[in-house]
């Protein structure tokens, strides 16, 4: 089923935001990294909130899954900025998610 893809790639995405924000607070310049967790933090509640949505196939899944895609984009094109593993892996999992999510708001329409 697309929908549980999609599931699974918000829930993979919001897993990897919430450790790579966690891991930026680590690393030794964590003032380079604001960005990239304030957006880890966003883009982990939208996917948790999309997963939720689609779970229980809201008639509003498809457009939050269309505000998810775009904070996915935006949080992976930051990631990408960040040469250490856990930005290049929350990279992935959100270009992943991104496509998912506008795949699924694309199928109502």
């Amino acid at each position: 089923m697309h929908q549980q893809s999609c599931i699974d790639a918000c829930v993979r995405c919001a897993q990897e935001c919430e450790q790579c924000a966690a891991a930026c607070l680590g690393e030794s310049d964590v003032n380079e990294m604001t960005e990239c967790i304030r957006l880890d933090l966003d883009c982990a509640a939208i996917c948790r909130m999309a997963a939720g949505f689609m779970s229980r196939d809201s008639r509003f899944a498809e457009a939050i899954c269309d505000v998810c895609a775009d904070i996915c984009e935006t949080c992976g094109t930051e990631c990408e900025k960040h040469d250490v593993d856990h930005c290049q892996r929350c990279a992935e999992a959100c270009h992943q998610c991104a496509e998912e999510c506008r795949s699924m708001a694309g199928a109502a329409v």
